[in-house]
Order: C-alpha cells, then structure tokens, then sequence
C-alpha cells in the first residue's frame, strides 16, 4: 500500500523542490539575461519600454540601461526579481555597469545548470567559484593603475573613463563633446564630492550637440508680475509654506453670512492675515523669496511692492538644489528671523534657452555648482541622454575617490578568466570544472559585445585569448574595426571600482540562487 504525501501547507500553497525549484530559478534567471544582453557593449540595441497608456508621452521610453529596463518590466520568477535587485544595486552603488552585472550573473547560472546536470553538487560549485572570485580579484588588482598624482594624465584617464562609458549610449555620436562636459562638471565638485551640485536641465529643440556646461544654478521658473527680473548681491529665502494657510480648507464646510458685505470683511480679514505673513517674510531683509508652494496674487502684489523677487512652485528637488548651492536653509515659519539661514548669491538674471525663459544664479556659495543644459529633438531622447550622463557623472565621481583604472573592451574580462583558469588547472577535483566554468563566464562577456556588432564573436575572442596567453596584456576587443587591438593606444578605460563592483555583484547573486533547493509559495489572499 503506497502512502499519499501529507501537504503541512496552507490550500492554496505552493511547493517547488530540489531539480523543480532550481530548473525554475536558472529559467527565470537566464531568460533576464537574454533580455538584456543585446543591449552589450558600444554596438548593443535600444529597447522600447511602453507603459499602461501607450498614447501619454511619459509612458513611452527608448533605452538601453540596464537598470532602466528591469525597473520597468514587471518579473514573478525568484531568480529573476535578485537579477533585478542586483542591476539596481550596481546602479545606486557605482552608476555604470547594470546590464554586465546582470549578463555575467546569468552566464554563470547558464554553466552551474550545466554543471548540476553533471551531478556536481551545488556545494561544490559554490566552492570552486568562490576561489574563482579571490583569483580574479586579485588579477584585477594587479593590472589596476592609478595616475592620480599627475593631474594632466588623471584627467585624461577620466576622459577615457567617460567615452568609454557614454560609447554604449545614446551620446555615442558626440561622446567627446559630452565626455568633456561630464569631466568638468565632475572635477568642479571634486572637492565636495557633493554629486548634487550638477544640476541636469532638459530643453526639447536644437540638437544634441548644443548641449552645455553653465556655470551657477539655473531654476525654470519666472518672477511674479511687475517683480524685478535682476537683483545683484541676492539675500534669498527659501520657503516650503503656504501663503493661504487661513484659507478654510475642511471640507464640506459652510460660512452663512446675513449680507454680502459680511462676506467682503471675511475677505478683508484673509487678505489682512495674507499681508501679514508677507510682512514678516520681509522682515527677514530679503530681496528675494522662492516658495515651493504657490503664492498667489495678492501676495505677489505685496512682494512687488516691496521691490522683491517672489518665484514661487519652484519643484521640491529644485528647492533643495538651490538651498544647498546658495547655502541657504530650507524654511516654514517666519517668527524668529535671527535663526534663518539665508541663501546667498552675487546676480539672479533672466536667460533664454530655446524659447524658454529661465532665472540663472551666479556666484552662489557653493562654488563648484554647476548645470548641464541638455537639447534634444524628442523629450525620449532627451531621458535617454540624461540617464546616460547621469551614468557617466556616477562612474567620474567614484573615480575621483577611487582612481584606478582598469582596461576594456573585455580585456579586464580575459585577464581574470585567464587567471582563473590557470587556477584550475593547478587544482584537483570536482571544484576545477567550476572554476572552469566561471572562466568561461567571464569570457561570455567579450563574445555578447562581439555579436551585438555584428562580428564572428568566435574568431574574435579566440585571437584576444591568444594574445593575452603571449602575454598582451593590454590587448581587448576594437568595435570600430572589428579585430583585436591595443586598448592603451585605443583609451578604453574603465572604472576598476565598477569592474570589481560586477564581478563582487554578479558571483554573489548566482551563488545565492544556485543555493536554493526549495520555492515555497504563499497561499492567495482570500478575498471576502
């Protein structure tokens, strides 16, 4: 008599174990890489992200960064949600890099199923890749260089650092152009590392090569009517408050008056208590007020009678940008005016950008801080130019903290699957087939920018492999010519801390999948 199984889960659960849950974690896995991996390298293709409603402007977006992708598309697989977080974590951590922490995460699953299907056990796997790591590490190390002590070759390096990196994205047309923008606006701030002192603005029209570097703060917002448009030597409060706040808001509520004239004194009575307010925001001895919030017309009024600038509905992101670039303090109440800190600046004038009218700060407090004017025929690639600044000034300002660089164009890729692969072949056993297989792994990446251009990837890193076994080690992968070359003359250079940061990354998110034997899920909410 055969026993039936006895389920301990709630009805409704569900229970995936031993080859069911891995099969499904490495499916889920490497269906995320294979969607992303085609975006690779400078030659890799754009995706097209369309949200619920196709027909508003927001809900359409062409991109090729990682991080970008996978935030916007919706996954219900374990694997593929940690592929996900992992591409979201190289992001907030070192800015570049999501889509090769995520491929070479997925490549290492491809081979550990392949390895399972072997009867390697999962254990053993996690062993050989874990020395694997500490060898690459340590080969990525070695060939690390650092020029930070000659400043002409240091800002070279991030020039090289920056076209590397913009090479991939849409900016690629005019990475010179852009990747001095990027270094400038980085070295201002390098002595804060304040990375929000680099305000990015975006006006459709012109092209994309119009695009500058402003020195100051620039705020899209305009003075009230009849206000002054220039003040020199500015004494700015910046508010976060409301200029109708005795406005009865509840709602619902109803005031009966036995006249009309009842209701002018009512407003009379607000408009006292609106003048009252401004007065003791003047009294702070300003020439200038910027509100989050709106300010209406009868303060405005009092604001141009005072001689003062008033902007108001300054976005909240712009507020805090501008008091931290002036040296100001946010601010709520107005009864102690010997406790608030004023932002200051030397001129506030208008500018024209395109057809819009915008206010520039100059000479404000915080020196370095700066604003990259982005132009662009279509709002779509306007985003994708400032997610790939925004990318490229993440990477300089780590550099500038971390100045090692390493070499690209998957040469960094081969030096440590070379290393690693020696290591394997010193060591015995089961765990050499792992570190074999990481090796491989690493080599993957050089192969998908290789195929996303178009080239016979096969031949290619077959040579690049060569060269690097005759011990050339500078040599990686030319994309314009399609043949191995030297990536010292070529200026491929990236970040060593977002190299290691993938490696680091990518080996600890498939060694957490691979470890998994059970999936175990909850039983639906019931609806009543």
């Amino acid at each position: 008599m055969s026993l039936q199984p006895i389920s301990v889960l709630k009805a409704g659960a569900d229970e995936e174990k031993a080859e069911n849950a891995r099969m499904s974690s490495f499916v889920g896995a490497i269906a995320i890489g294979d969607l992303v991996k085609t975006t690779l390298g400078p030659k890799g293709m754009d995706k097209v992200l369309l949200g619920m409603d196709p027909t508003q402007v927001d809900s359409l977006r062409v991109t090729n960064d990682g991080a970008t992708i996978l935030k916007s598309i919706g996954v219900d697989n374990p694997a593929a949600k940690v592929l996900v977080d992992i591409s979201k974590v190289q992001d907030a951590e070192v800015g570049d890099g999501t889509t090769s922490v995520t491929v070479f995460a997925c490549e290492l699953l491809r081979e550990a199923e392949q390895l399972i299907s072997q009867h390697i056990h999962p254990q053993t796997i996690i062993s050989g890749w874990r020395k694997a790591v500490d060898v690459a590490r340590a080969a990525l190390t070695d060939v690390a260089q650092d020029h930070s002590a000659d400043t002409a070759r240091f800002r070279e390096d991030l020039l090289n650092i920056a076209r590397t990196t913009i090479s991939s994205k849409i900016l690629t047309q005019h990475k010179d152009h852009f990747s001095n923008l990027a270094v400038n606006a980085v070295l201002r701030v390098r002595k804060t590392s304040i990375l929000d002192a680099i305000q990015i603005i975006k006006k459709l029209g012109s092209s994309m090569s119009d695009s500058y570097l402003d020195e100051g703060f620039l705020l899209d917002k305009m003075p009230g009517v009849h206000q002054p448009k220039r003040v020199e030597n500015a004494r700015i409060l910046i508010a976060n408050t409301s200029m109708d706040a005795d406005k009865i808001k509840i709602f619902g509520s109803r005031v009966r008056v036995d006249s009309t004239a009842k209701v002018a004194q009512l407003e009379a009575a607000e408009r006292e208590k609106m003048k009252d307010k401004v007065d003791m925001i003047l009294k702070h001895d300003i020439n200038v007020f910027i509100n989050r919030q709106l300010i209406y017309n009868y303060p405005e009024q009092l604001f141009a009678d005072a001689g003062t600038m008033a902007i108001e509905h300054a976005d909240f992101e712009g507020v805090e940008r501008l008091a931290l670039v002036t040296g100001g303090e946010i601010v709520s109440t107005f009864g102690n005016p010997e406790k608030v800190k004023l932002g200051k600046c030397d001129l506030i004038e208008q500018v024209m950008i395109g057809e819009d009218k915008l206010m520039r700060f100059s000479g404000v407090a915080l020196g370095e801080a700066c604003t990259v004017v982005l132009r662009g025929a279509t709002q779509q690639i306007l985003d994708e130019a400032e997610r790939s600044l925004h990318d490229a000034l993440c990477v300089l300002s780590q550099t500038v903290k971390e100045p090692r660089t390493v070499f690209g164009g998957g040469c960094s890729e081969m030096l440590m699957a070379n290393a690693v692969s020696q290591l394997a072949s010193k060591t015995a056993g089961k765990e050499s087939m792992a570190m074999e297989s990481f090796a491989k792994a690493l080599r993957q990446l050089p192969t998908i920018i290789a195929d996303n251009a178009g080239y016979d990837s096969a031949e290619l890193v077959s040579s690049l492999r060569a060269a690097h076994t005759e011990g050339k080690q500078t040599s990686g992968l030319d994309m314009e010519l399609g043949e191995v070359g030297d990536m010292a003359q070529l200026g491929i250079t990236e970040s060593y801390l977002v190299k290691r940061q993938i490696l680091l990354s990518a080996a600890e998110a498939a060694e957490m999948i691979l470890r998994v034997d059970d999936i175990i899920r909850a039983a639906p909410r019931q609806r009543r």
